[in-house]
């Protein structure tokens, strides 16, 4: 899903709020995820996962293609945990998954 798909998707489910008004409290909400990442802070939104920031320090890489050591800067990466409630429904078991064993089938045509 893109986020103009989820724009999409939200004004439909709220018809009484105009499609600028949606974009923007989308826009809103990323933009305070991003900038208190920026930060350094985490944010945790319950039931769904949290954001944080992982730091990883500067150290001596290797230039796959010729060999050569390089020095790799520290830096600041994002980092997403999923929470309980998300991670359940991801590994929830689907209609699909349902099936019926090969040694519990009847088949009419095997007697």
């Amino acid at each position: 899903m893109t986020k103009s798909e989820l724009i999409q998707r939200l004004a439909e489910r709220n018809p009484h709020l105009f499609l600028r008004d949606v974009e923007k409290i989308v826009d809103t909400v990323f933009d305070e995820i991003s900038s208190t990442m920026a930060n350094g802070d985490r944010v945790e939104l319950r039931g769904f996962g949290a954001f944080s920031v992982k730091h990883r320090d500067a150290r001596t890489g290797r230039n796959p293609r010729t060999g050569e050591t390089v020095q790799v800067e520290a830096k600041r990466l994002p980092f997403f945990k999923t929470g309980k409630a998300l991670h359940e429904k991801l590994n929830a078991p689907k209609k699909d998954d349902l099936q019926v064993p090969e040694d519990n089938f009847y088949n009419p045509l095997s007697d």
